[in-house]
């Protein structure tokens, strides 16, 4: 039989209950312990003890627990999942190169190039076979291997272990059940195919495709075309991962920072140019020096634009001399300088300065700033940026210089309750103590439901001569931590502007046995 020169014959790698693999090579466990892997309280993987006990996928965890009292319930780690599967693709890859992964645990080749190469389709299974063979990675598990006409069919042959013939996988999927399409029973379409009567997936093959997609739109016209085989697309296998991080290795051990830093302008040209040759510039990249007693400095240099061999220069030289002179200094030479890339961007991304120009004198304090990091300590030198929050104090926070200033709490989130624009310039820490008065000269009191019986007239700050008021707004409640026993008492914000035309920040607190209290938070200018 001939396979059709549209179908793609493509080798499905399958690792069964993978979750479960890896989730017990991380906690350490036995094989024929009783696994089950959930997630939002319901099993997505178990072991095969634990279906001998009746477990089985889609069951709520007591419900597993029920049918198995010793079963282990692991949470999932879809990160460790990909960790723990990438020695299984680069074996795969010594074999077969363009491994394309659908999900950890599952992988495909387009048979074309290794039949070429080891004659035959079964050469290329015992290749693979023999490739796979005692990886660490796999903790004992299964693995097992199919060929057939598309990636659906190869990874259903795969699941029993079979070669499907060219031409054969319709013939192949025709008797299996509808629920292959998606084991997980969590799908809409085949609850609905199932009450339709459609039990297998010849059944569903069958039905004209034009009223396939007007019935069941494109996902149903997708599910048509896997159970009939008529996979068409070709295998997207991933390139192998370039590896741009360079090493230097000193022998006899150096001592002397400007000896590693010459040694050095070698890797640093070349770091800059491999990256350069794949259209990229580095912006941030992480230094590691290690010393002959086993001593290491590791740290991370973020750079204003992309850097060049100069940059990286510096800041081996910064690096060294911070560490072969500082308190921690190691006990013996350089022996080893790795520098390895930690965010890239494409070449030319890095804009000039605002009026033109390369930004020299932005350079310049860049350097300063690193070089006394270098000597002071990581945190010696700190960036405000810009938070999410309510609070003026909440809407900064301070991150040490070159490290990636991402924000904890999103400032585009909406904020109920946040104030209202313009922000104030400058932030007292602490805040000072106040006074904002009546007409009456008595402290300015919010009631419950948050008016000022009396408006601000008078204010004054850290005990100097009160001024008159010109214009106020407010008050607005901040109404937050409601199980705190501090939420007891009512906290009020106001803006005051006075006479002189200075305007305040000024927030006052109103407990209910004693007179309020006022204080400025924050300055506008």
């Amino acid at each position: 039989m001939v396979s059709s020169p549209d179908r793609t014959r493509m080798i499905a790698v399958w690792c069964p209950d993978w979750p479960v693999t890896t989730a017990r090579l991380e906690a350490g466990l036995a094989m024929d312990a009783p696994i089950a892997v959930v997630t939002a309280n319901r099993v997505v993987a178990c072991s095969q003890s634990a279906r001998e006990n009746g477990v089985r996928r889609g069951q709520r965890r007591r419900e597993a627990q029920g049918h198995c009292p010793q079963l282990l319930v692991l949470p999932r780690d879809e990160a460790a999942e990909a960790r723990v599967f990438e020695p299984v693709v680069a074996a795969l890859e010594a074999i077969a190169p363009g491994v394309e992964i659908t999900r950890p645990g599952l992988a495909a080749i387009d048979v074309r190039g290794p039949t070429r190469y080891f004659g035959g389709e079964t050469g290329v299974l015992h290749a693979l076979s023999r490739g796979v063979a005692g990886i660490p990675a796999l903790g004992g598990a299964d693995l097992l291997i199919g060929i057939a006409d598309g990636a659906f069919a190869a990874e259903q042959a795969a699941r029993r272990g079979l070669v499907v013939d060219p031409g054969g996988s319709p013939a192949f999927l025709h008797p299996l059940p509808i629920e292959t399409l998606d084991p997980s029973g969590a799908s809409t379409l085949i609850d609905l195919l199932r009450r339709l009567g459609i039990r297998t997936l010849g059944a569903f093959a069958a039905l004209p495709p034009r009223d396939v997609l007007a019935r069941f739109g494109p996902d149903g016209a997708w599910a048509h075309r896997q159970s009939g085989g008529r996979d068409e697309r070709p295998v997207s296998g991933r390139r192998p991962p370039v590896e741009f991080a360079v090493t230097l290795d000193l022998e006899p051990p150096v001592d002397r920072v400007d000896t590693v830093a010459f040694s050095a302008r070698g890797i640093a040209e070349q770091f800059v140019a491999d990256l350069g040759a794949h259209g990229l510039a580095c912006t941030c990249l992480e230094l590691q020096a290690l010393s002959e007693n086993g001593e290491e400095t590791v740290r991370r240099w973020r750079h204003a634009g992309v850097l060049s061999t100069v940059d990286v220069l510096d800041r081996v030289r910064w690096q060294l001399e911070g560490w072969l002179s500082g308190v921690h200094r190691p006990t013996g030479g350089v022996t080893r300088v790795c520098l390895v890339p930690v965010d890239v961007v494409p070449t030319g991304t890095h804009q000039q300065a605002l009026w033109g120009g390369s930004g020299a004198e932005d350079e310049k304090a860049a350097r300063a700033l690193a070089r006394v990091q270098t000597l002071l300590g990581h945190g010696s030198v700190l960036t405000p940026v810009l938070d999410g929050g309510r609070d003026p104090g909440q809407r900064t926070r301070l991150v040490p210089w070159g490290d990636e200033p991402v924000p904890l709490r999103s400032p585009e989130q909406p904020w109920p309750g946040q104030l209202p624009a313009p922000a104030p310039s400058v932030l007292l820490d602490p805040p000072r103590p106040a006074q904002l008065l009546d007409a009456a000269r008595r402290p300015v009191l919010v009631t419950e439901r948050g008016a000022m019986p009396a408006p601000p007239a008078l204010f004054g700050m850290d005990g100097a001569a009160v001024a008159a008021v010109t214009s106020w707004a407010g008050p607005w409640p901040v109404d937050e931590r409601w199980w705190s026993p501090e939420s007891a008492r009512r906290v009020v914000r106001c803006q005051i502007v006075d006479v002189r035309g200075r305007a305040y920040l000024v927030t006052g607190t109103m407990p209910a046995d004693q007179p309020p209290s006022w204080q400025v938070d924050a300055i506008y200018d």
